[in-house]
């Protein structure tokens, strides 16, 4: 068996291997292994053109992706673009096992075409979001960025002590989660000892046992944000999520309340949250993901005082690369054993 690894500086190609031979073992297994430069460099954010134009978030060209492909009949991937002529041009692909939860890098109704199965790894990185969004929530609301900005700057801010400026602690505060899927739990279950109370919004989910036993309400998306002090985002990007918050949203949100955004840049219109950050409607934000990557140099998000920034690294994780490695692994032996699939996308 010819298994191609298109990986990269993240989701690297040895350690998909590793946990190739590890779970499957499997004799004569023949790996050929390409790493791209991401993250260092960044990949092509929006959708191609010509025979890439149904499909976004990659990195690579059409005869370097052939070429790292070969005749493998498996290819695990994670940036690498699959459009309709690379699949003419690899007859022997018929598995590809993308390490991603939204695999917007392939062409799936090519796929479909050619009978290629495809295979991915949704909430792979959920614990690491989910984490990192608490320690985001803190790092804004407790002024960990303020103080850590003035230490830099060589200033001691002790006027942070003072009643007028300080933060108010989690425990005091009501939290909502705008979307309630694999992310927006697991920061319900991280947020749970802090004491804080947590309302969510999703139309597509109902509260749990945990909800219920926690006195946790599903409420209106309008009513969330009349509501709630602290407002994270963990909605997936769709056409009807596109500059989900924008101008109605953040002028809806209370007033000294906080924005967190670790999910995806497209949610947002970043033009109408900077006039409720500049204004001071909002209290502060916490943003993780932008509708421009890189942020240029020069975006006014960058001079604001009140802000949190990052740049993408909210799902970066060890873990999560052994994760996507694990969920990807066991989809191909139960390809390899004619077996049902876990997360068969076609």
């Amino acid at each position: 068996m010819k298994i191609s690894i298109y990986g990269d500086l993240f989701m690297k190609a040895d350690v998909f291997e590793e946990v190739i031979r590890r779970d499957l073992s499997l004799d004569n297994i023949e790996f050929k292994k390409t790493e791209t430069t991401w993250p260092d460099d960044p990949f092509h954010n929006e959708f191609g053109e010509g025979d890439f134009s149904k499909i976004k978030e990659y990195q690579g060209s059409k005869e370097g992706v052939i070429e790292a492909i070969g005749d493998s009949e498996i290819l695990i991937n994670h940036m690498a673009p699959i459009s309709e002529e690379i699949l003419k041009e690899t007859p022997n692909l018929k598995f590809i096992g993308v390490s991603r939860g939204g695999p917007v890098n392939i062409d799936i109704e090519a796929c479909k075409k050619f009978g290629v199965t495809v295979a991915n790894a949704p909430g792979r990185n959920a614990s690491a979001v989910a984490e990192f969004t608490v320690a985001s929530i803190l790092a804004e609301t407790r002024l960990v960025t303020k103080g850590h900005q003035s230490m830099v700057d060589g200033q001691w801010r002790g006027d942070l002590y003072r009643y007028d400026i300080t933060g108010k602690e989690l425990c005091e505060m009501t939290v909502g989660l705008v979307g309630y899927s694999h992310i927006g739990k697991r920061v319900r279950n991280l947020l749970l000892p802090f004491g804080c109370k947590i309302i969510f919004a999703d139309p597509f989910v109902d509260p749990d046992d945990v909800d219920k036993n926690n006195g946790i309400q599903k409420v209106s998306k309008e009513e969330l944000l009349s509501m709630s002090d602290v407002v994270s985002i963990h909605a997936r990007v769709t056409k009807d999520t596109e500059k989900f918050f924008s101008e109605n949203e953040f002028k809806s949100m209370k007033k000294g309340s906080y924005f967190i955004n670790t999910a995806r840049g497209p949610l947002v219109n970043y033009d109408d949250l900077l006039k409720y950050l500049q204004n001071n409607h909002l209290a502060g934000a916490a943003l993780d993901t932008f509708d421009i990557e890189p942020l240029p140099a020069e975006h006014p998000l960058r001079k604001l005082n009140n802000v949190t920034l990052t740049p993408h690294i909210a799902g970066a994780s060890i873990r999560t690369i052994y994760y996507a490695a694990e969920v990807i692994t066991q989809d191909l032996k139960n390809f390899i054993d004619g077996k049902s699939l876990n997360n068969q996308i076609c």
